[in-house]
């Protein structure tokens, strides 16, 4: 009988605009944990979740929170342009996100969401 490990992991790198990409993402049993780095280190933690508004079940919001690393919006932007479709597609699951990052155009983070597609555990 084969050890089964508990927590599926995934791993990918491609060249985004001249810049060297990896993503990894991992499964949890609550969580779905993604590190998207362009300097080879984990970078800010943004914690990315959904909310529940009462009377409102067609549009989802998420709240995003940065739980290491520097506050500024356009972090926030990305993790929860990045997180946002891993949420749905999840089942609306909360993700975690560390984005280290030299390129955070819109074209880089739209290739940089098909390189996490191609990672996907969920």
């Amino acid at each position: 009988m084969h050890p089964q490990t508990l927590i599926k992991t995934k791993q990918a790198e491609k060249n985004i605009n001249g810049i060297s990409t990896q993503v990894v993402c991992s499964e949890f049993s609550n969580y779905i944990f993604v590190v998207l780095t362009q300097y080879g280190k984990i970078g800010t933690l943004v914690s990315v979740t959904p909310d529940s508004r009462t009377g409102d079940i067609c549009t989802p919001m998420y709240t995003t929170k940065v739980l290491l690393g520097k506050d500024e919006a356009l972090t926030h932007v990305c993790a929860k342009h990045l997180a946002t479709f891993i949420s749905q597609e999840s089942g609306n699951r909360p993700v975690l996100v560390g984005l280290a990052l030299k390129d955070s155009s819109i074209d880089s983070i739209n290739s940089m969401k098909e390189l996490i597609r191609s990672c996907q555990v969920w």
